[in-house]
């Protein structure tokens, strides 16, 4: 079977685009349940979860998917483009425009991108060594997604929420 031709393309711009629709859609589920429509909110998930489907199929056919270790020096190399150069990019153009929001938003990201980078370093490190990482639990700040291990800290070291910002992640 060929891999060439317009279809790899397709299935590149059909997996960002269902990934993102998953992504809006569960936006749009928690504002339709901040409004009151409980039903409407789960239509918005249960499509949500079918564009996942979509999407990991996409990724599966364009075997985006390798050994963890292979996937861990991807996820390295992603985070590091971001921080060291997708982010400062943005964070330069949003400062030109005055557009403090996203300024804001893409500062945080970009320092978490980097932290990102560094737990996965950590966890290639043990998967080369033959091991999982040691990590007893996981948290991630609902404002600007620091992620972190062992325990929540008081306050966000990157946006300054309190503790009770961050959410467990099993």
């Amino acid at each position: 079977m060929s891999k060439s031709g317009k279809t790899d393309g397709n299935l590149k711009a059909a997996f960002a685009g269902e990934s993102q629709a998953n992504r809006r859609y569960l936006a749009f589920a928690s504002k339709a349940e901040a409004d009151g429509y409980k039903n409407v909110a789960k239509l918005f998930r249960a499509a949500a979860e079918a564009e996942t489907v979509h999407a990991l199929s996409h990724l599966r056919v364009m075997g985006g998917v390798k050994r963890t270790a292979d996937n861990l020096v991807t996820a390295v190399e992603g985070e590091t483009h971001e921080f060291n150069e997708m982010y400062p990019q943005f964070i330069a153009e949003a400062e030109a425009e005055g557009r403090r929001e996203a300024l804001v938003g893409f500062k945080w990201a970009n320092k978490v991108e980097e932290v990102h980078a560094g737990l996965y370093r950590k966890a290639l490190e043990a998967v080369k060594s033959g091991k999982d990482m040691a990590v007893s639990e996981c948290f991630v700040c609902q404002v600007c997604g620091n992620t972190v291990e062992g325990k929540a800290p008081d306050v966000c070291p990157i946006c300054g929420a309190p503790a009770s910002k961050f959410k467990r992640v099993d």
